[in-house]
């Protein structure tokens, strides 16, 4: 008879998650995984099969917890466009502290983009929801007359979110807040 977990599943993908964050697919060995989990190896194998399925379930995670979050802000329509495009940049600013500096997204592209097709496509396909969404806000915003109707909808939803990339990878080599914070601005003069 197999014995009971006696772990949070999901507070050892969360940890993984950080780790593989910080520090990538390949330079993540099993014993840092079982540090940041504080799982032995014996239950990280029983429970996650491999280390390539737990980085694609905590990849799967990241994916998840910020696509539902940045979702649900460019579908706030309480919000003006200008404030939603704004919250979306601010991630980045002053992102919550107990995340790593950058975006697990674009570490995991530069690192296994090139080889790793199936990776690529997941996060190829949350990318271009993400961009739809803002793109039929920002179509909305124009409707409405709030927002200038020469601009090309879907030009500036993919702005924002290669904005938003460059901003991480700035935070990553150690970016200040206040120079986040001008290029933020610079950006929504275009809101």
């Amino acid at each position: 008879m197999a014995r009971p977990r006696t772990f949070d599943e999901d507070r050892a993908l969360d940890a993984a998650m950080r780790v593989f964050w910080t520090s990538g697919y390949e330079a993540t060995s099993t014993q840092d995984l079982c540090t940041a989990t504080g799982l032995g190896r014996s239950s990280i194998y029983n429970t996650f099969i491999s280390k390539r399925d737990l980085f694609d379930r905590a990849l799967r995670r990241y994916v998840e917890d910020f696509s539902t979050a940045q979702l649900e802000v460019i579908r706030d329509e309480s919000l003006p466009i200008r404030e939603r495009v704004r919250r979306i940049l601010w991630t980045a600013v002053e992102p919550e502290p107990e995340d790593p500096a950058g975006c697990f997204v674009i570490n995991t592209i530069v690192e296994l983009g090139p080889r790793e097709p199936d990776v690529v496509d997941l996060l190829d396909r949350d990318h271009e929801t993400k961009v739809a969404a803002l793109t039929t806000a920002i179509q909305a915003a124009q409707a409405a007359g709030d927002l200038d109707r020469e601009q090309d909808p879907a030009g500036l939803a993919t702005y924002v979110f290669t904005l938003l990339g460059g901003l991480r990878v700035a935070a990553r080599r150690g970016a200040s807040p206040e120079s986040q914070r001008l290029v933020v601005e610079a950006a929504l003069s275009n809101f």
